[in-house]
């Protein structure tokens, strides 16, 4: 325990366990074993942090926050059932970091699930096992990141974005609530939008089509018919 570390009623702290300076953990917090907490951190009260785990200085973490849970790897076997495979790795919090209330970070399955300097999570989000998230990137609620993705720095992800796992995503790109990332995004400072997700002008000129769908389909029945008619 470093100077001036304060802990809450009900709470659970493991093996081996290092705390900074100045950190506070609130009120029915789990600490895990082995787990390193650098200085001037807030935990608030139901978080959880699973052993071996690594956070860094001023990080703070919401209520209900779950770091360094399994991740998901299942193999599959005969009779349509699944063989968990184990989740080895941990989750490393650089400096700075703050996660939202009910947001969880899978461990990985080898290696580290790993959250740079200055990322800011918002609440309800879902990062995968092995995956690592650039610095200064900010992500809004209900966003889910599959597992061994790389998102670049200084990137902005809106809400309920979903990217699909072991993609890159590169620096300063932005993503518009609601899209679908299924592939790499290689461009520096791309902006993109939409399900499946494309490049941000593109997409609002397919949107206002798409608001004109039915219009533009009577149309097309209409010259058909016209085409169709027997010559007099």
């Amino acid at each position: 325990m470093g100077e001036n570390v304060s802990v809450g009623d009900f709470t659970v702290i493991g093996k081996n366990v290092t705390i900074g300076r100045n950190t506070v953990i609130h009120p029915q917090v789990f600490i895990g074993n082995n787990v390193i907490i650098g200085d001037n951190a807030i935990l608030y009260p139901g978080v959880k942090v699973y052993h071996d785990c690594l956070i860094g200085n001023h990080c703070t973490m919401h209520s209900g926050v779950v770091i360094g849970s399994d991740g998901f790897g299942f193999a599959p076997i005969a009779d349509n059932n699944y063989q968990k495979i184990p989740q080895l790795g941990n989750v490393i919090l650089e400096d700075h970091v703050e996660i939202g209330s009910n947001s969880t970070i899978d461990r990985a399955t080898l290696g580290s699930t790993i959250i740079r300097k200055g990322v800011k999570l918002d609440n309800l989000i879902q990062v995968g096992h092995n995956a690592e998230i650039g610095e200064n990137t900010v992500i809004a609620a209900q966003t889910g990141i599959s597992g061994s993705t790389k998102i670049g720095k200084n990137c902005m992800i809106g809400g309920q974005v979903g990217i699909i796992g072991h993609i890159t995503i590169a620096n300063d790109v932005k993503i518009g609530a609601g899209s679908g990332i299924e592939a790499s995004i290689t461009q520096e400072g791309a902006i993109m939008l939409g399900a499946p997700a494309i490049e941000i002008n593109k997409a609002r000129r397919n949107f206002i089509h798409w608001r004109n769908f039915d219009e533009i389909v009577r149309k097309v029945y209409s010259i058909e018919k016209q085409l169709n008619k027997p010559h007099e």
